[in-house]
């Protein structure tokens, strides 16, 4: 045998005794999609919870408009975190 051999059998040996398997490292790989995305919906969260807020000070009789906003980024946030866990 191989030195590469043995070190990839102690590799699928490790990832198999923590209960992780080839295929899962494999598909951790390719959702750089999902990643991406992930980023995209944060920022955006970011950026609705930041306009709410300059909403409330700026314009304080504009209560729909603060709240519309505000639940807009939460929903944006409940997305990403459903992506988080299934995927």
């Amino acid at each position: 045998m191989k030195a590469d051999e043995i070190d990839e059998i102690i590799a699928n040996a490790v990832a198999e005794s923590k209960g992780k398997s080839v295929k899962a490292n494999n598909r951790k790989k390719n959702s750089s999609a999902v990643l991406k995305a992930r980023s995209v919906l944060n920022i955006l969260f970011m950026l609705g919870f930041l306009a709410a807020i300059i909403i409330y000070f700026a314009m304080p009789e504009q209560k729909a408009l603060f709240f519309t906003v505000g639940f807009g980024a939460l929903l944006l946030k409940l997305i990403e975190f459903a992506l988080r866990f299934l995927f």
